[in-house]
């Protein structure tokens, strides 16, 4: 904790704890305290929320991103620290994938359930390669793990497969969490978000980041850096007496470096790129001690979300540390 708003907060504690109306209790029968039934703003609060406010407002310069639309949010009080084209509605790619990860944690399906990977799961729009081979077994919680951490899109498609009612049950509970969230300006069409009809919004889709966040598993795996699995190889050879089962391990790597890098504090974290969307990046990071959202859309290059997120970075801890010795 910052040393001023400690001291903000001891004092403003101090404070109140002698001067609280409602200190002794009342007799038994006795109406309630008056302060204790009108619903007045906690004076911490209050100073807590001008103390952030007024960090915002000074911050300086500007970060100069490349990316076409951007956002950084205080993930406390929802204070927009930073905008470019934050409202613009454009293709999301595969940060569609934490729509579909919360969609089935909601569903309370098992997580241990083995699930085949199908035909219905290659990706026939966009021809995108994938290691996990059709008749591929692996747990629902093994599908979380590869389409959240490397983007794995037969994983994902595969998780909207299997929910009750199928694909369309799945797409359609999407859209109704996300007008849950308050995303009034974004739609899903599918899982993977290789078909450009998923859109949203920079403000959405800090939304949708601060309600992943919530859930422990997703802020686990998508800030894992690696994940091996063993899948089957079938192969005919003579020490196998035909037709025997090897395992082989694949080994799968976060799509996000800035995870493995000890600059960095990040809670929660999601790449995407399709043509029509450019390279993107969400995540949910610690910088200069304030808990922050951050929405970076349609990069201009594969490295441009990398770039852009240490700009903001070094931007935010510049600005700080000014205030901090000008203050």
């Amino acid at each position: 904790m910052q040393p001023i708003f400690a001291a903000l907060c001891l004092s403003l504690v101090s404070a109140a704890a002698g001067a609280d109306p409602c200190a002794v209790p009342s007799p038994a029968g006795a109406a309630p305290c008056a302060a204790a039934v009108r619903e007045e703003p906690d004076p911490i609060a209050v100073r807590i929320r001008q103390y952030e406010t007024e960090l915002t407002e000074r911050l300086r310069g500007d970060p100069e991103l490349r990316s076409s639309m951007a956002l950084v949010m205080d993930e406390r009080t929802g204070r927009v620290i930073y905008a470019k084209n934050p409202d613009v509605r454009t293709p999301i790619a595969s940060i569609t994938k934490l729509m579909t990860a919360m969609v089935t944690l909601d569903a309370g399906l098992p997580l241990d359930q083995k699930i085949t990977i199908s035909d219905d799961d290659v990706d026939r729009v966009k021809g995108t390669h994938s290691r996990l081979a059709v008749g591929t077994v692996l747990t629902r919680y093994q599908l979380l793990q590869l389409a959240l951490m490397s983007s794995e899109n037969r994983a994902a498609a595969a998780l909207a497969r299997t929910y009750p009612g199928g694909t369309a049950a799945f797409v359609a509970a999407m859209n109704r969490k996300a007008q849950r969230l308050g995303m009034r300006d974004t739609s899903f069409v599918d899982s993977t978000g290789l078909r450009p009809g998923n859109q949203s919004t920079a403000e959405d889709l800090a939304k949708m980041v601060k309600a992943a966040h919530a859930y422990p598993t997703i802020s686990e795996i998508t800030t894992t850096a690696s994940y091996d699995i063993e899948v089957p190889v079938y192969k005919r050879h003579k020490a196998l007496a035909r037709g025997g089962v090897l395992h082989r391990s694949i080994a799968y790597r976060n799509t996000n470096k800035l995870v493995s890098d000890k600059e960095w504090e990040i809670g929660l974290s999601k790449t995407g790129y399709i043509a029509e969307a450019g390279h993107c990046l969400v995540m949910q990071a610690q910088i200069a001690n304030q808990p922050l959202i951050i929405v970076l859309l349609d990069g201009d290059g594969k490295f441009t979300r990398i770039t852009d997120a240490n700009r903001i970075k070094r931007w935010l801890e510049s600005s700080f540390a000014s205030i901090r010795h000008d203050g």
